[in-house]
């Protein structure tokens, strides 16, 4: 193709093609038709070729034309295609945000939370990421992360950080439905040392609630104890075994609400915790951190309201 042929000799005899009409082709292209008539022209010279021929008061494609006319399609689609990548390029061209969430917060508020902030078109990519709250903080407090999700660690944990409180939260004894415990009215807590117990992890942000709880009453070392942080091991674990799962409630919300899991009546209420934000102290929140904060609150106020 000749260099000098531009994008709009394309365009206008595509135009004058599929209208059959210099007159039409113009009042859709928004020009004059001695323009189109000159663009028109200006292609013939470049290529040495009739594109269009008159036939009666109308006019028709040349075979020249014909032939011309499918490569000239071609092109402006793929000019077409580019500029559609390019766009598709640009709604992620804002800074990459990166969370960090325990796993109660993932799945009770994040999955709603994320799916409105991509509504919102910030052209930021997001990146969920779930761990125990030590790494997390590790990785917030130096850079790798922007936000974590997720319950008020100890003060020593806290330093150069600020948490925003929304709601609190409480350890469950959490069983399969047809866990013997279920069917007795009274037991005392101390009969959970006769199963298998999975215990939050050394370290992990609730552990310490866990312990004070257990030593508040009377329960010292559990000889079936199976320490784990995997909320997936976990899940298919009581699902199949007799085991006593000590777990932040909100990590099964849904599989207790569906019936697919159980809570043991034991008071809990002295492991009860905030849950909120976490970010760097000191430092402004930019648009799409701002926006997805905004959309982890407003995720909390619809599971206060029962949505």
């Amino acid at each position: 193709m000749d260099v000098r042929i531009k994008f709009r000799h394309l365009q206008t005899f595509i135009e004058v093609a599929r209208q059959k009409s210099v007159g039409k082709a113009a009042d859709v292209l928004a020009v004059t038709q001695p323009a189109v008539t000159r663009t028109i022209r200006e292609l013939e010279d470049y290529l040495g070729a009739d594109l269009i021929e008159k036939e009666g008061r109308g006019i028709r494609i040349s075979p020249f034309g014909d032939v011309f006319l499918k490569h000239a399609g071609e092109s402006i689609a793929a000019v077409q295609r580019g500029v559609d990548s390019i766009a598709q390029a640009r709604r992620w061209m804002g800074p990459p945000l990166r969370i960090g969430a325990l796993p109660t917060a993932s799945a009770s508020l994040m999955p709603e939370a994320v799916a409105e902030f991509l509504k919102a078109g910030t052209g930021s990519r997001a990146t969920i990421v779930t761990g125990e709250n030590r790494w997390l903080l590790d990785a917030l407090r130096i850079g790798e992360l922007d936000l974590v999700v997720g319950r008020l660690a100890a003060p020593e944990r806290m330093t150069g950080l600020h948490f925003e409180p929304l709601y609190a939260e409480e350890v469950a004894f959490v069983v399969r439905p047809g866990h013997p415990l279920l069917q007795r009215r009274n037991f005392s807590l101390g009969e959970i040392a006769n199963y298998t117990v999975l215990m939050p992890q050394a370290g992990s942000v609730i552990r310490p609630f866990v312990d004070r709880l257990l030593l508040t009453n009377g329960i010292g070392d559990l000889a079936n104890a199976v320490e784990t942080v995997s909320d997936s091991f976990g899940r298919a674990f009581v699902e199949r075994y007799d085991a006593i799962w000590l777990i932040s409630r909100g990590v099964v919300s849904s599989e207790i609400e569906a019936g697919r899991l159980a809570t043991l009546d034991v008071d809990t209420s002295e492991t009860r915790g905030a849950v909120g934000l976490t970010t760097r102290s000191g430092e402004a929140p930019g648009l799409a951190l701002s926006i997805m904060m905004a959309k982890v609150r407003e995720r909390v106020a619809e599971l206060r309201r029962g949505l």
